[in-house]
């Protein structure tokens, strides 16, 4: 199972991970915008240019990543929801395990499934207050 750091920003997301480059070194394996999910018609002039998903691998074993909050769905950043723990594990069962485990108590953001984005993801908050990804790709296995 892969660990990753998950960053949250308030618009700036991209301009953070291109210093990052800049220091790490690399290229992004990822870097999508609001406006390419479904639906980004309806979304606000402002979020569109947001970035939903950034990746800039810093090893063989470690990717940072990081999406801009959506202030149209009422996202807010404040301390304590500007980072994420995102565990990639190795297979779908796994994913059920880890999630429904972890997040018992806690507070459910997206539940475990299917995106659109080919991925089985889900999101939440433990019953400590730390913020969990949970994403089984089987393009990483």
């Amino acid at each position: 199972m892969k660990v990753n750091p998950y960053l949250n920003f308030d618009g700036n997301a991209e301009e953070a991970f291109n210093f990052y480059k800049s220091v790490f070194g690399g290229e992004f394996t990822a870097l999508m915008k609001m406006s390419d999910a479904p639906d980004a018609d309806k979304l606000p002039e402002e979020d569109k240019n947001r970035v939903m998903h950034i990746s800039l691998p810093l090893s063989k074993d470690t990717t940072l990543m990081a999406s801009d909050i959506v202030l149209c769905a009422g996202q807010t950043l404040k301390e304590g929801n500007n980072s994420y723990i995102s565990i990639h594990p190795e297979s779908k069962e796994e994913a059920d395990r880890l999630f429904n485990g972890l997040s018992k108590e806690g507070d459910i953001e997206m539940p475990l499934e299917m995106q659109f984005w080919g991925d089985y993801y889900g999101s939440f908050t433990d019953k400590f207050g730390i913020h969990w990804m949970v994403n089984y790709s089987e393009q990483n296995v």
